[in-house]
């Protein structure tokens, strides 16, 4: 929710595409609906049906003992890179995830390990497999694309922050303990604060203030259940939690990441921070947060079967909120979380198909959602515009960006050809498998949201549309290089998934590329194109506001700032005002006590001046005198009895 005003998007033309967006689920779900029933007696379309639950089993050990970790390279070098000169700096900070990079990819092996002792615990800092080692991988590519995106960019605070976010994320995938996931995962909550704080304008510092305390107590849910678990177990090991268990610490941390898998009604505040960070920081928050939360829930909670109920809500949750949506990173931002309910739904299901697929759709994920957010960033840079109602026409001026932005969008709608169509396909193919066949229908419905909003209303709202006189400023060559590497990716992995196939964590045995998988996309994308040429008039932008479950905090804030914050700030206040002036009264009191008890003989009379020290003090002489006494007496005393 945007709280500058509280108005209701329920605007005329808003109403109405909201409603055209639901007409348009509806037809789509009539349409699917009989093949689904022919799907149902026909396993060959969506897998087998033979579910093989989830094992993540810890690799053989290896004897070889990484030299380094990949995080602390990032860590090191972001306090590092603030010493060097402009240009050398903005070449460090690419080369350093480049380097974490290649050493994941190429130095550590699964079963490699590193413990380390602190105190009466023994720490897994390093913990490789193949589940921790993709994530890993991602994380630090696409850590190598963003920073080349930002290469132009000359702030030290933003290129430190960003080092640090990256290593904050890695850090969390390789962590084999608990405390030091929680050491990571905090990072990457202050990294990514300082992202948005960048910005310097009052929405983002208002924004940036939400985040972190959302973020924080999410952090201060993950550590109750962290400790919970340690006192009901006596081990701090991240391991996975039985789905069956009545273990009081798994709900506490299940809630922890959920906060930051930005799980309705947990996750408002990533539309609300996300579009403003800076343009180039936004390419890390888009990438990280949400995918190493999936990853931690992989990790945890295979098998969790409300993950499946939470995950289909988010999906359709995330489309509907960008119908409704009038800036364009914000839209993009509903559409992470959209995106991270397939992930999350896999999560629930627990089957190897589906573990694999929300692996593998966080990998294609982070890549094609990188593109989106760097051709928005790169509108925003050119035209100083975010709002889709104060875009458009400007296609001619700006061509490439356009092409690549779209080859994202492509990828995002499970195009044939691009990476989104061989990863969101083995989620709902597993979501059919298991016969949870509701939520392999809302799964596919929510796919037709996303190319109506990310893929048709969003391009068609910035670069078509109505002509309203914008000349677009050149486009930094380094933002366009990293647009087109990502880009190439998304297409790469498209065309050959079994590059990608073979790093998931166990064995795939899924062809995405089947007659029926083609046909049934092109259905539904057809179908929504449509739907979105019908309708062109009725799907613009709108500059309303939308309210989401952040207004429960938002509205309440004053409320809970007074009674919390300013009534207990009053409570002690009071208390300290009362302390003191006891305390005054006491200490004029010991002054001279004489002179404040009636009758007294020592009284001065009132013709006289005030107490005088030097006057009234008695002499400490004999005090003094006997007290040494005392002591000769008792050193005598001693030595004598000693002495028998």
């Amino acid at each position: 929710m945007r709280m500058q005003d509280f108005r209701r998007s329920t605007q005329p033309r808003g109403v109405v595409a909201a409603e055209l967006v639901l007409v348009a689920l509806l037809l789509s779900f009539v349409l699917l609906g009989g093949g689904a029933a022919f799907a149902a007696t026909e396993p060959g379309i969506h897998g087998d049906g033979s579910q093989v639950r989830a094992v993540l089993v810890r690799p053989a050990p290896v004897s070889e003992t990484p030299a380094l970790h990949p995080a602390v390279v990032l860590i090191v070098g972001a306090f590092l890179v603030m010493l060097l000169p402009r240009w050398v700096r903005a070449a460090a900070v690419v080369a350093l995830p480049a380097f974490s990079f290649w050493y994941i990819f190429t130095v550590l092996e699964p079963g490699m390990a590193v413990t380390l002792p602190l105190m009466d615990f023994s720490l897994e800092v390093l913990r490789v497999d193949r589940l921790s080692k993709i994530f890993a991988m991602i994380l630090s590519a696409v850590g190598v694309i963003a920073c080349i995106y930002a290469f132009h960019h000359a702030s030290r605070r933003e290129q430190a922050a960003a080092l640090l976010y990256n290593a904050g994320a890695i850090g969390v995938t390789f962590a084999g303990d608990y405390f030091t996931l929680y050491a990571f995962w905090e990072l990457m909550a202050i990294a990514s604060t300082v992202l948005i704080w960048a910005r310097r304008s009052p929405a983002s510092a208002a924004a940036g203030k939400r985040y972190v305390l959302v973020h924080l107590l999410g952090g201060a849910i993950l550590l109750g259940g962290i400790l919970v678990h340690y006192h009901e177990t006596g081990s701090i090991a991240f391991e996975q939690f039985d789905p069956d268990g009545t273990s009081r610490a798994a709900w506490w941390v299940l809630i922890g990441f959920l906060v930051n898998a930005a799980v309705p009604p947990l996750g408002s505040w990533l539309p609300d921070s996300y579009p403003r960070a800076t343009i180039t920081g936004a390419i890390f928050c888009s990438a990280l947060t949400t995918k190493t939360a999936v990853y931690a829930l992989i990790r945890g909670f295979p098998g969790w079967e409300i993950l499946v109920v939470l995950g289909v809500i988010m999906a359709l949750y995330g489309v509907v909120y960008a119908v409704l949506a009038n800036d364009i990173r914000e839209l993009l931002a509903y559409h992470i979380i959209s995106q991270v309910g397939y992930m999350v739904a896999g999560v629930g299901l627990g089957s190897e198909l589906s573990i694999n697929g929300a692996t593998a759709h966080a990998v294609c994920h982070i890549l094609y959602k990188s593109v989106l957010f760097m051709g928005a960033g790169a509108v925003i840079y050119t035209t100083g515009k975010e709002k889709l109602t104060e875009l458009g026409g400007f296609v001619r001026r700006q061509k490439l960006i356009f092409g690549l932005y779209m080859i994202g969008a492509f990828s995002i709608s499970g195009f044939p050809l691009w990476n989104g169509f061989i990863s969101k396909s083995m989620v709902t193919a597993a979501a059919h498998g298991d016969h949870s066949y509701t939520a392999f229908m809302l799964l596919m419905l929510a796919s037709v949201g996303t190319f109506l909003h990310t893929g048709l209303k969003l391009p068609y709202g910035i670069w078509f549309g109505k002509d309203v006189g914008i000349e677009p400023t050149k486009v930094p060559v380094n933002m366009v290089v990293a647009l087109a590497i990502g880009g190439l990716l998304c297409t790469w992995l498209g065309i050959q998934p079994g590059v990608l196939y073979e790093h998931l964590p166990f064995v795939v045995n899924w062809n995405p590329y089947t007659a029926s998988h083609i046909v049934e996309m092109v259905q539904l994308l057809v179908f929504t194109f449509f739907v979105f040429y019908l309708f062109i008039p009725k799907l613009g932008g709108e500059p309303t506001i939308s309210m989401d479950t952040d207004v429960l905090y938002r509205k309440s804030a004053p409320l809970a700032r007074a009674v919390f914050v300013s009534g207990i700030s009053r409570l002690f206040t009071l208390c300290a005002d009362l302390a003191l002036a006891a305390t005054r009264s006491v200490t004029q009191f010991l002054r001279n006590p004489l002179d404040k008890i009636p009758g007294s003989l020592e009284r001065l009379p009132s013709d006289e001046p005030g107490y005088d020290e030097d006057r009234d003090r008695r002499s400490f002489g004999v005090s003094l005198t006997l007290t040494l006494l005392a002591f000769v007496v008792l050193a005598v005393w001693t030595l004598w009895v000693g002495r028998r």
